[in-house]
């Protein structure tokens, strides 16, 4: 019951709270961790009593695992686990993707040679979809008026609640090494949750916008080129996970019953995997 986390960030540090409540002993590095990442001592001393270890952190610029890179010789743990990302199936058209497609063919090689690199040490390898939960969410672009709503005919996604991730690693401490897709139930357009949201609030949604018309950064935009439906059926069935929010109609009713206007509103309202 002592897990070190590499990367205690957003997704990992509600995870790790879980866990702490469970009576685990959780250290990590990042902003939510205890130990720096470069204290090569310490982070030593916590993987040799580690029997629990999970890594958050994508790769750097350069395409490298930073702690695959620093530590990968050092990962001895009986249970070694890795939050990737959905990205790695790139573009599928809109059709459903288990973990039995293809990877390594979109935008994020770098984020697919880990997501390998991982599973050749015996990893459980969960991939992620846009995230969100209190403090990053549509309600938070909504109250700070950066929400949009884009035409983009035929475009949906995949998004996860946090405290699903949180249930599904947990539950993945149990379960045999592999790859597990931690989704929610109803991939759907971006439009349809800032409507829900807005509706949720009694606000007007904001305008539609041509996605061509939109000023969108590059990682905006190569966010939009990609479209997919992910399907969560294997971790249903061999880790017994079950999302408590199936769907984003859930979700953002419990954010907006638990959540107060003061929320964290300047943190991005949709975390991409690689920014957990």
């Amino acid at each position: 019951m002592d897990l070190f986390v590499f990367g205690m960030g957003y997704s990992a540090g509600v995870m790790a709270q879980r866990l702490r409540q469970q009576g685990w002993r959780v250290d990590g590095t990042g902003r939510g961790g205890t130990i720096a990442f470069d204290d090569t001592a310490a982070v030593h001393a916590a993987l040799a009593r580690a029997g629990h270890v999970l890594s958050s952190v994508p790769p750097g610029r350069d395409g490298a695992d930073p702690v695959l890179a620093h530590y990968g010789a050092a990962l001895c743990s009986p249970w070694i686990g890795y939050l990737s990302s959905t990205g790695v199936y790139g573009d599928c058209g809109g059709a459903w993707v288990d973990e039995t497609a293809p990877t390594g063919l979109g935008r994020r090689t770098a984020r697919s040679d880990a997501d390998l690199a991982w599973q050749a040490l015996g990893a459980r390898v969960f991939r992620l979809p846009g995230i969100y939960g209190p403090g990053r969410s549509a309600f938070d672009r909504l109250r700070d008026g950066t929400a949009r709503r884009l035409i983009a005919p035929g475009q949906v996604f995949s998004r996860v609640h946090v405290d699903d991730i949180a249930t599904g690693v947990i539950a993945g401490l149990a379960g045999p090494p592999g790859v597990y897709n931690i989704a929610d139930d109803e991939p759907c357009d971006a439009n349809a949750v800032i409507e829900e949201a807005a509706r949720l609030l009694g606000l007007a949604p904001p305008p539609l916008i041509p996605l061509d018309a939109a000023d969108l950064s590059p990682m905006a935009r190569a966010f939009y080129a990609e479209n997919r439906r992910v399907a969560n059926g294997k971790a249903r069935r061999v880790l017994g996970w079950r999302p408590r929010f199936p769907t984003y109609r859930e979700g953002l009713r419990d954010l907006n019953a638990t959540t107060s206007p003061a929320s964290d509103s300047a943190a991005p309202a949709t975390l991409s995997a690689d920014q957990r």
